[in-house]
């Protein structure tokens, strides 16, 4: 209901704004600040005594990238959104693609180190990943797409969102989903299949980030009173990086509980495959954003999506 910026800002004053306080400026540093923590855990673990020359870890690192770069996006769309309604449009353009190649970064560790063992062999494994590059692509098209209908319906808008990074994610865990349906009354003596408290965590922290994003609780039972802290989106901020460290955690869990017996299994994943992949997935991915940019160029000023939401309209109104 307040703290909005003006919807003209320059870049500068974009800047600027992250050290006042408006409804966006928890939004950043919610991802600004994590951002580094997982930057650090990437350089902590890369530089250990050969961790990036022996195979196996390689599918740790790819997780790790994708992981220091969707905060960041979302740190920048959040900060420089308010230029204007086409930066706006482009900024979260940036943003979902790179939560895109995050969950495809999930599929390269839980393929190496997760999957139940009457897996390993199967069909299954082999195409988990390549799927979740193509799943890459259907969330950042639907994601992106779902900006164009939003003032119309909006209802719809957010199904569509909802949709693009609830279908990735669900597919990213169905190996852990499995290996709990096995260990549900099994405990213990679950073996190999047994998950980690860090993966029960990750779960957690995923099911509020969903909940937050969708209900929009607590500032829609009362208006005004949540504007600047406390609204679901800055909540959603901080349960998705809870939740990414929980999995970094539990993937280092899996990595190291599983080692002996995955050595005995299948080889590691290659390194050129692996790298073929992630590079595709994201030229894939910035065609996609390409695409939708190129329609927002292309579209008159007059368009309904350049003219901004009703609130800022409201807003233009009371400046002039």
């Amino acid at each position: 209901m307040s703290g909005y910026r003006r919807p003209t800002s320059s870049a500068r004053d974009c800047v600027l704004s992250s050290f006042q306080m408006t409804n966006e400026t928890v939004n950043i540093w919610t991802h600004f600040l994590p951002t580094w923590y997982f930057v650090w855990r990437l350089l902590a673990l890369a530089g250990g005594p050969g961790f990036r020359a022996e195979p196996y870890h390689r599918p740790l690192l790819v997780f790790l990238l994708p992981a220091c770069l969707y905060p960041f996006a979302s740190c920048c769309a959040h900060t420089f959104s308010s230029m204007s309604p086409r930066a706006r449009h482009i900024c979260y353009f940036l943003d979902y693609g790179a939560l895109s190649l995050y969950s495809l970064g999930c599929a390269f560790p839980y393929a190496a180190y997760s999957m139940p063992a009457s897996w390993l062999h199967s069909r299954l494994r082999q195409l988990f990943v390549p799927a979740a590059a193509f799943n890459s692509f259907l969330c950042t098209g639907l994601s992106c797409y779902s900006r164009f209908p939003e003032l119309e319906s909006p209802g719809f808008s957010k199904v569509l969102r909802t949709t693009a990074f609830a279908y990735p994610f669900l597919f990213d865990n169905l190996p852990l989903f499995y290996r709990l349906g096995l260990c549900w009354d099994r405990g213990p003596s679950c073996g190999q299949e047994a998950l980690s408290a860090n993966h029960s965590y990750h779960l957690l922290c995923a099911l509020l980030t969903g909940f937050l994003f969708a209900s929009h609780l607590p500032e829609r039972l009362a208006p005004g009173r949540f504007d600047y802290i406390g609204h679901s989106h800055q909540l959603f901020h901080i349960c998705a990086v809870l939740g990414t460290h929980f999995q970094l955690e539990a993937v280092l869990a899996d990595m190291g509980s599983r080692r002996a017996w995955l050595a005995t299994q299948e080889p590691p994943l290659g390194l050129a495959g692996t790298v073929a992949t992630l590079g595709l997935a994201a030229a894939g991915n910035l065609l996609i954003i390409a695409a939708f940019t190129s329609s927002l160029s292309r579209a008159p000023s007059t368009c309904p999506l350049l003219q901004g939401s009703p609130l800022e309209g409201g807003m233009k109104a009371r400046q002039q």
